[in-house]
């Protein structure tokens, strides 16, 4: 698995929050009692800001929102922006959980709006690419796959033992 400086690991999480945060608003309409997905992009900000680490909090909060996103799996957009909050908050452990947050948050894209979830999830993927730290960016953002169809477009995760 590929180390990374405090440096290089900090720009992880805040791209990995900010791409979950983009999709938080579809989690958040259905169900904007749950607190969950946004307390996980909550706890990212808090690492990347103090660089104090507490592991119960980091794993409760990216367990937290992913049991958000078991609750919402009726409503496939809700479901995979909450597993993007998820994701973000367990890169502070683990670096490579920002391709989970980047992958979940193209999920939740193509599922809000099916009819153009192709047009979207190359937007956001766009986005992405723009948004994700020099250097970084690419070395994460190879290792997803967008492959299309004429009713859909699926989101993959090409992985190796470097990653």
């Amino acid at each position: 698995m590929k180390k990374y400086n405090k440096h290089d690991h900090k720009l992880l999480v805040t791209w990995a929050a900010d791409c979950a945060e983009r999709v938080l608003p579809l989690f958040e309409s259905v169900y904007p009692k749950d607190e969950l997905p946004s307390r996980a992009i909550q706890v990212c900000r808090i690492w990347v800001c103090t660089g104090e680490f507490k592991m119960t909090s980091t794993r409760g909060s990216s367990l937290g929102a992913h049991a958000a996103a078991r609750e919402a799996k009726d409503n496939p957009a809700a479901c995979f922006a909450a597993r993007a909050a998820g994701q973000a908050a367990a890169v502070a452990h683990v670096p490579q959980h920002a391709l989970g947050a980047a992958y979940y948050a193209l999920k939740a894209v193509g599922a809000a709006d099916p009819a153009h979830a192709e047009a979207n999830v190359l937007k956001e993927l766009e986005w992405q690419r723009r948004h994700g730290a020099l250097g970084l960016r690419e070395e994460v953002l190879k290792r997803i796959i967008l492959q299309k169809n004429r009713s859909y477009v699926r989101v993959k995760i090409q992985k190796d033992p470097t990653f």
